[in-house]
Formats: C-alpha cells, structure tokens, sequence
C-alpha cells in the first residue's frame, strides 16, 4: 500500500511539473520577460516623471509581456530541434514534444496581435518599436545564431529596446532620455551576454551554434575584452543623463560607481578564465540594471 500510494505521489509530481500552465511559462520564458517588462515600465514611469497612473502602467507592462512572450515563443518554435540538444534548453516543451509548433505558433500569433494591439493605444510608434523587436529578436537574431557572431550585436537591438519603448509610450516620440536609456540597455547586453556565453559555451558547441567566436574549443578571449570595454562605455553614457538632462550630481555620482563596480567584474572577467569569474559577472549584470533604474527613480523623487 505505501508502495502504492508513492507512485501516485511521484505521477502526480510529474504531472504538476509540466502542467499546461508551467510548459506555457517555458515557451514564452515568463522570468525573462518579466524583467524585460520592469525595465519598459520603469522607463515609462521614470519618462513621465511619476505623473502616470496605475493604469497606463498595467496596460504597458501587459502589451510588453505579450509582445516579448511571442517573440520568446516564436524563438523556441524555430531552436526546437537545437534545444534538443542544450541540457539547459531540452525540457522546453517544444523540444520535449509536450507541445505541437502548431499550438506554439498560435499561441505567439495571438499574444503578438493582442500586445501590438494594447501598444498601439499609447501611440503608433510604440505599436512600431515593438513589432521591430518581435521582428528582429524572432526572424533576424535567432537563425543568425547558428551562423554568425554578428547575430550578437543584431539580437543586442531588440534587447534595447524596451527602455526605449517605455519612453516613447509616454512621450510619444523619440526623446533624448529614451536614447540614452536605449544605449545604456544595449552596452549592457553584451557584458551580460558574453558572461552567459562562456558559462553556456559547451552547451552551445554541441548544439552547433557559431555565435560565440572560439579559439582551440575554448570561448575566444576577444570576448571578454569585449564585455569589459561595453561595461566601461557605461560610465560617460551615464554622464550624458548629467549633461543632457541634468540629473542630480550625487544620482551621477551613485551611476558611475555602480557602472564602475559592474566593470570590475567584467575586468576580473577578462583576467580570469575560470567560471567563477563569469558567474559573478553574470549576477552582478542582473543587478546593474535595477540599480541604474532605481537611481533614476530617486532621482526623480528628489
């Protein structure tokens, strides 16, 4: 009888694990997108210097989920047979056979329709930025993967652009501080990228990716210098907040030491092959952002 009754608990363990709702999570990479919303939303709020209310802010943060999930979704419905192959990527349920591309397509069909729609009601041009993410990030960067490191600098486009659309929804054009927030959000893709790159490297290798150069079946060193030099470029793309849009001195002050400590990873980066040194770059990108955007915030407040 207990013999029994733990099969049942581990059937229905299993069960739970890939559930409709979790496999949907992992097609549209619900963490990920998550992130890529804050950073839209806080641009808008930051943008609107806090004179938004709560609701313009749920319907952005929602088209942006929507539009970044179909990309994301569409990605995995192209990467199917490649995820296959990554330890990391084969329990997708593309890649799994848990989920048809049929329903994959239709389910990224619907949420691109629904999002670009909500997008639209701010604005024709942030209706535009984000179909020219969906289009790039899905049909111009994921085939150029399996072909070119280029794809790197062009998937680095429709990663910057959420900040850059955040602005635009409220302003309804181009400003400066939508430009400067683009820039910031793109030098810091490649720090981030090239981190996960090396940590992923043999994983990417098998599946037959040729977007991460390589020397000797190691990730090329050019790579790291890479990293360093784009966590640098952060510092006077932060003076330009100063200079352009007169942030307060101490705001500048907190975003180059914290632009400073982030390129003393990617410098530790270069000094040090071991994985440890790209985990730790890894993590100190994810925090890099919420505080570059938290100053601001304050900034504002203030």
């Amino acid at each position: 009888m207990k013999r029994q009754t733990k099969h049942i608990d581990i059937a229905q363990t299993i069960t739970v694990e890939h559930s409709w709702w979790s496999d949907f999570n992992l097609l549209v990479k619900t963490r990920l997108t998550s992130m890529v919303v804050f950073t839209s939303v806080l641009a808008y709020v930051i943008s609107s210097g806090f004179t938004v209310g709560i609701v313009p802010v749920i319907f952005l943060g929602l088209g942006g989920f929507l539009v970044a999930g179909a990309s994301n979704a569409l990605n995995e419905v192209l990467e199917k047979d490649y995820d296959k192959l990554m330890d990391r990527t084969k329990d997708r349920p593309l890649a799994a056979g848990r989920m048809s591309i049929s329903n994959g397509v239709l389910i990224a069909g619907f949420m691109s329709l629904a999002g670009l729609t909500i997008l639209g009601m701010f604005n024709p041009l942030t209706a535009f930025f984000g179909t020219l993410s969906l289009v790039i990030y899905a049909f111009i960067y994921t085939p150029l993967k399996r072909h070119s490191s280029i794809s790197v600098s062009i998937g680095a486009i429709p990663g910057a652009l959420p900040m850059l659309i955040g602005c635009v929804a409220f302003d309804g054009y181009v400003s400066v501080l939508a430009v400067i927030l683009f820039a910031v959000q793109f030098l810091w893709q490649f720090t981030h990228f090239w981190a996960i790159g090396v940590l992923s490297f043999d994983d990417y290798h098998k599946a037959g990716y040729q977007f991460i150069p390589s020397e000797n079946a190691k990730p090329a060193r050019r790579i790291r210098w890479q990293a360093l030099v784009a966590a640098l470029l952060l510092v006077p793309t932060c003076i330009l907040l100063y200079t352009e849009l007169g942030i307060h001195m101490v705001s500048l002050i907190l975003l180059i030491a914290g632009s400073l400590s982030f390129a003393f990873y990617a410098l530790r980066f270069v000094q040090d092959k071991g994985e440890k040194n790209a985990l730790q770059l890894m993590f100190a990108s994810l925090l890099y952002l919420p505080f570059f955007l938290s100053i601001l915030l304050i900034d504002q407040i203030i």
